[in-house]
């Protein structure tokens, strides 16, 4: 059952692994979960689907495989107007009455039934035994009882009998336009990697240490370096202004980041690009860090993500002296370019709705200084940016 539910999430186009199939039946030989299947469906989650917007495709393989969902060869297509579905009182059996009441014949004959039921019946029935109702003893409806139905208009399962739910499932796709949460951006942030090891030898190397004790006759234990992400990335944040309404965002993002990337280094500027940079806002007039300086500091294997709402005067962007706070000797313009010049791998990250870009000029602008390399911080958008860092 479990080698055909893993093939089953193949098919559907989910990228599980073998590893992530056997850690799940680690967790089951460990005993992590109950018995029951809700436990085993939450599990099996956890360790096979590692991107949200795989989440229902996952629920419609879990319900297929584990028959949660059947699949009818003629599907039954049909209006059931609400007021046949409507509780008006509950029923309540005995459980002697329980097992007087017998199935109606299996999975065909109630299906075949049900279709009779559908061309037949002309109005609501409540406490029968026989038409699509509520409060009753029919294999069709709701809020009765029968040990095998087909359980049509009811909110949640009472008895736990029933052989199918035949109610309408809607479905939406994950929406990729909501502002990403700090799992979510770990998740897209995890594409911009390259493994590598450095450092002292902390780690177990567990098959050098198999393959040296076969060699050897005796124990050989070898040691290597933590395995680690050898990505660089520079990050200029966008503070102040406009930006103040995508604060909670950024620090999202910058707190992933912080996370994923050991090799990171960031800077804060206002608005667009200048001169000078600076690492605390606190400190911005007194501790300033020339552009210059980290020009010619970081080499051009380093990443570089710009995250502002790149909302400003165009002349901010146009002219010497356009800057709102200073009198910039040169534009920023020129100094994006320079940035983009020194290191090839540069994206902009833009917390405005992208729907939004074209009712600001400085927008376009920038975005055409940086080649089309702009992108809306949602999780579509931020899943495309690190895949244009790594080309």
């Amino acid at each position: 059952m479990f080698v055909t539910f893993f093939h089953a999430l193949k098919r559907a186009g989910l990228p599980v692994t073998l590893k992530e199939y056997l850690t799940l039946l680690e967790g089951l030989e460990a005993g992590v979960t109950g018995r029951q299947v809700e436990d085993f469906y939450f599990l099996s989650r956890a360790c096979l689907v590692k991107d949200e917007r795989n989440l229902d495709r996952f629920d419609r393989v879990f319900g297929e495989v584990f028959k949660g969902i059947a699949a009818l060869p003629d599907a039954i297509e049909a209006e059931i107007p609400e007021e046949w579905l409507r509780l008006v009182s509950a029923l309540h059996l005995s459980e002697e009455d329980k097992r007087r009441i017998e199935e109606l014949g299996g999975w065909e004959k109630i299906m075949e039934t049900l279709k009779k039921r559908l061309e037949e019946q002309k109005g609501r029935h409540a406490g029968g035994n026989k038409w699509i109702g509520t409060g009753g003893t029919s294999p069709f409806g709701a809020y009765g009882y029968n040990p095998a139905g087909v359980r049509i208009g009811q909110k949640e399962s009472r008895h736990r009998r029933a052989i199918k739910v035949w109610d309408k499932r809607e479905f939406k796709d994950l929406d990729q336009t909501v502002e990403i949460g700090t799992r979510n951006i770990k998740v897209a942030l995890r594409r911009l990697r390259s493994f590598a090891r450095s450092g002292a030898a902390e780690e177990l190397d567990l098959s050098g240490t198999i393959r040296g004790t076969a060699e050897k006759g005796y124990l050989d234990i070898r040691m290597v370096p933590e395995r680690h992400n050898a990505v660089k990335v520079l990050m200029f944040f966008d503070v102040g202004g406009s930006m103040d309404w995508h604060i909670k965002g950024a620090e999202e993002l910058f707190s992933a980041a912080r996370t994923e990337f050991k090799h990171l280094e960031y800077f804060y500027f206002h608005n667009c690009l200048y001169e000078n940079v600076w690492k605390s806002n606190a400190r911005r007039r007194t501790e300033l860090i020339s552009t210059w300086d980290l020009l010619h500091t970081y080499p051009a294997d380093y990443k570089v993500i710009f995250i502002g709402d790149a909302a400003m005067s165009p002349y901010e962007v146009t002219h010497v002296g356009g800057a709102v706070e200073h009198m910039n000797p040169e534009p920023g313009a020129l100094w994006l370019r320079r940035v983009a010049e020194t290191w090839r791998h540069c994206v902009w990250l833009n917390p405005t709705a992208e729907r939004h870009w074209g009712y600001t000029p400085s927008i376009a602008m920038i975005r055409d200084i940086m080649e089309g390399r702009m992108y809306p911080l949602t999780l579509e958008g931020l899943d495309g940016a690190m895949g244009e860092l790594m080309r």
